[in-house]
């Protein structure tokens, strides 16, 4: 039981173990045998299109989701940290393979857990084996709308517009006509799909027009009415 222990305070703060103790969370791993991987920075933790074999959670280090465009050039989708999880929407696919790619930016421990094992029936009875289960279809749907959004973005023409439809949708989710962008200036072009200088330029536009107004991840909407006219 021994080689689980140093890792669970990590495992209790990833989203999928969230809601088990520390304590149930030993007997777990004794049941669910994950394997354990090290890898060098730089080096290639799981590629697209090769035999999948569980999900990732990063205990140490961090890494990039990476995916290839048309053109072959490489896309990060997001950044890991230790904690987080990777290939949860391949866990029950029928493809067996890994959609992305995944590298790590430093030295990285990672555990494997098989799809088969968090959903099959658990011999030992675990207490938190359910939870388990109840976390892994809230990370796939959360997933999914999150991927529903992102096309929503896509589909809107204009620079403005996706702006516009990002920043109210982040009005909503606070409640509030000021807020703090959940990610950095690089990572909302990369998820508005758009160039970073261009997306600088038209926010700055959006400032000097009245509509809203910004200091570094802080945002605040001067104008709602222009700003939902622009959604289109």
């Amino acid at each position: 039981m021994g080689m689980y222990e140093k890792w669970i305070e990590t495992l209790s703060g990833s989203v999928l173990f969230s809601g088990i103790q520390g304590q149930d969370l030993k007997p777990m791993m004794e049941c669910l045998r994950p394997v354990k991987g090290h890898f060098k920075k730089n080096e290639y933790i799981v590629i697209t299109g090769a035999k999948f074999e569980g999900v990732g959670i990063l205990l140490s280090g961090a890494a990039t989701v990476l995916k290839e465009n048309v053109l072959g050039e490489r896309v990060i989708m997001s950044m890991l940290a230790p904690g987080d999880i990777f290939g949860e929407m391949a866990a029950f696919s029928s493809l067996n393979t890994w959609p992305a790619t995944v590298q790590a930016q430093e030295d990285c421990l990672v555990l494997f857990l098989s799809g088969d094992k968090i959903i099959g029936n658990c011999e030992n009875a675990c207490i938190g084996h359910k939870r388990l289960i109840i976390n892994m279809l809230g990370i796939v749907t959360e997933k999914a709308l999150n991927l529903n959004k992102k096309v929503e973005y896509l589909t809107i023409k204009s620079m403005r517009g996706k702006i516009s439809a990002f920043l109210l949708e982040q009005y909503k989710k606070h409640g509030n006509t000021t807020f703090m962008l959940p990610m950095n200036r690089n990572e909302l072009a990369d998820y508005l799909n758009v160039s970073r200088p261009s997306m600088s330029r038209e926010m700055s536009h959006m400032k000097e027009d009245g509509v809203i107004d910004y200091y570094l991840s802080s945002i605040q909407i001067k104008d709602m009415g222009a700003l939902k006219r622009m959604v289109e």
